[in-house]
């Protein structure tokens, strides 16, 4: 199993929490769920990862006072939640996502801060037509989705067990 170069590994974490950290600010009402469970840490571990792909490590996280995360560099010694995916088919998993599915995550730890991540969960959606419409505007931001949404779809058609 060929592992991740740990610089690279670390490059895309800290995307990964820039990418979260900007959905959640646009969302007042995450951020606030988040803000009084500030100092807590928790842990996001891949298990059942194909040996064919670069094998990912886990991803440390603290939540912030501003109700974000930061990543961590270590392991910490406790983390107070700890979030498992099922990354056995990582495209499945990716195409269940993008549909708003939770199939293969488990949560579990500290109370309030599982019922914070779970509301996060079922309640936080980054709305990529708006944000490509930031960008190009809002008549090519409707074909890009459409055209997504479309290829999302048939390539899920073509993942549906016959």
């Amino acid at each position: 199993m060929p592992e991740f170069p740990p610089l690279l590994s670390a490059g895309l974490q800290d995307r990964l929490v820039l990418l979260l950290n900007h959905v959640l600010s646009r969302e007042p009402a995450a951020c606030d769920r988040l803000r009084p469970l500030a100092g807590q840490q928790l842990s996001v571990l891949l298990d059942g990862q194909p040996g064919w792909a670069p094998q990912l490590p886990p991803l440390h996280l603290l939540l912030t006072p501003a109700g974000l995360f930061e990543r961590l560099d270590a392991a910490p010694t406790q983390a107070e939640l700890q979030i498992r995916i099922d990354a056995r088919n990582p495209l499945q998993l990716a195409l269940g996502a993008l549909q708003g599915e939770r199939r293969g995550v488990t949560v579990s730890g500290e109370v309030a801060l599982a019922a914070a991540v779970n509301w996060l969960f079922e309640n936080l959606r980054w709305d990529l037509g708006d944000e490509l419409a930031r960008i190009v505007g809002a008549a090519p931001a409707q074909m890009l989705e459409q055209a997504a949404m479309a290829a999302r779809a048939a390539i899920a058609k073509l993942l549906a067990p016959r």
